[in-house]
């Protein structure tokens, strides 16, 4: 290789890194601003993404889920809360099953939910909850602001017509250094989920 022939080598690498840390940077700004925006429109679905569950009992992250889809469902945003989120290794019930009781605890009645308990991944979650709605239904999606982006996408790749309204009162949105790395990976998730949702 001769010196030009590194140069134009270098020349082309120092271009790629500046591109992708700039579709990077663009992603980051993307993931905050949605995960900043509540909206909250008539639908005929809120799906609750899933969380870890201690022996039966919400972690603080999926109790806070559960709080803002509880107070969406008492506002009369829609007729039906879906939750979603299966079994972990080693637990006993599912996460759908944990909100399931939390929200009958809170006076909302066993017709109005609806249950996903086999998703792992958010994909699988949202491929699930899609099942359980009609083709092209409306959907209010509750989980964490760094989370947003990607559930709608991956919403809209399973033909569900979505918003997002993020709950504020997760304990990973009390801790900013905490909330920046899920932000930062979030960036990542987003264009995979985009173009390999069943991944």
């Amino acid at each position: 290789m001769t010196l030009r022939d590194g140069r134009r080598v270098r020349r082309v690498g120092s271009a790629l890194l500046l591109t992708a840390a700039g579709l990077w940077a663009a992603l980051v700004l993307a993931v905050v601003v949605v995960g900043r925006h509540d909206e909250r429109p008539p639908s005929d679905a809120i799906v609750v993404l899933g969380a870890a569950q201690y022996a039966g009992r919400p972690s603080p992250v999926l109790r806070a889920r559960l709080d803002h889809a509880h107070a969406l469902y008492r506002a009369g945003i829609a007729p039906r809360v879906v939750l979603t989120g299966g079994q972990g290794d080693g637990d006993t019930t599912t996460e759908a099953a944990v909100g399931r009781r939390y929200l009958r605890d809170r006076a909302v009645p066993d017709s109005a939910i609806l249950l996903e308990t086999v998703g792992r991944t958010t994909s699988e979650s949202m491929r699930g909850a899609a099942a359980l709605l009609p083709p092209g239904g409306t959907v209010v999606l509750v989980s964490d602001p760094f989370h947003a982006l990607r559930a709608r996408v991956l919403a809209w790749r399973n033909g569900l017509r979505a918003v997002s309204s993020p709950t504020r009162t997760s304990p990973i949105a009390q801790e900013p250094a905490r909330e920046w790395r899920y932000v930062a990976l979030e960036a990542l998730k987003v264009p995979v989920a985009a173009l390999f949702p069943t991944w």
